[in-house]
């Protein structure tokens, strides 16, 4: 008997982490599906002359589809095989704009790291390069590229000034996007243009949680996801 019960004890719990795995993927699934929606209504808002910015833009999927609005884009990619991957999907739209390097608080130059994994399958792996020595995603013993990095509140202010619509940011830069989000929701600038659709990476840096979920809560006083931190 005590093995009988050792062994339904044990297929017990395989069945519940099974089912655990199973509600995780349905709810990445169904959060996926929520901003890929999302993406797509606000791309049908979209028209020649409004400028869309995409920050992380790895090697241009999102970027294409900016492009066929028919509005300007502007992309950001720091990694430069990533960024070369860009130019080369990117290159018959006249109406993208492609910058080699990141966006942050300040202007300077910073390393950027890439997951010990990356030449095993550069186009998977390279969605996790990031800024931060400390996201789970890199390897940070490896070596460090050094990259551009512009200063992102002050270049989309100055985008204002010249009297741009922004029909959109949409920002997937693996952590980055913590500091930059506070800073430009403390100089209300998402009040500004239309909405932020942003990539959150909490997961990644245990030691912030709080502040993501700062962020988040912050993140609500604007009406209708305008900064809508559910982007995957």
């Amino acid at each position: 008997m005590g093995q009988e019960s050792s062994d339904a004890q044990e297929l017990e719990e395989r069945l519940r982490n099974r089912i655990k795995r199973l509600r995780r993927t349905a709810e990445k699934s169904n959060r996926r599906a929520a901003a890929e929606g999302f993406l797509d209504g606000v791309i049908a808002t979209l028209r020649p002359g409004d400028l869309v910015v995409d920050c992380g833009a790895n090697v241009g999927s999102v970027t294409l589809r900016l492009a066929q609005s028919g509005a300007d884009v502007v992309a950001f990619e720091p990694d430069p095989w990533s960024f070369k991957q860009l130019e080369q999907a990117t290159a018959h739209y006249d109406n993208v704009t492609r910058i080699n390097a990141a966006v942050g608080v300040e202007a300077g130059t910073l390393s950027l790291y890439r997951s010990a994994s990356f030449e095993d399958d550069r186009h998977k792996e390279s969605i996790r390069s990031s800024l931060m020595a400390d996201a789970r995603s890199v390897d940070a013993s490896g070596d460090a590229i050094p990259v551009e990095v512009i200063d992102f509140p002050a270049w989309l202010q100055a985008r204002l000034d010249e009297g741009r619509r922004i029909g959109m940011v949409k920002m997937d830069i693996e952590g980055a996007e913590l500091d930059l989000m506070e800073v430009l929701l403390d100089r209300g600038v998402p009040d500004q243009t239309g909405p932020f659709l942003v990539e959150t990476h909490p997961g990644l840096f245990p030691k912030k949680r709080a502040r993501f979920a700062a962020l988040a809560e912050r993140a609500k006083n604007y009406p209708a996801k305008r900064v809508n931190l559910d982007w995957i």
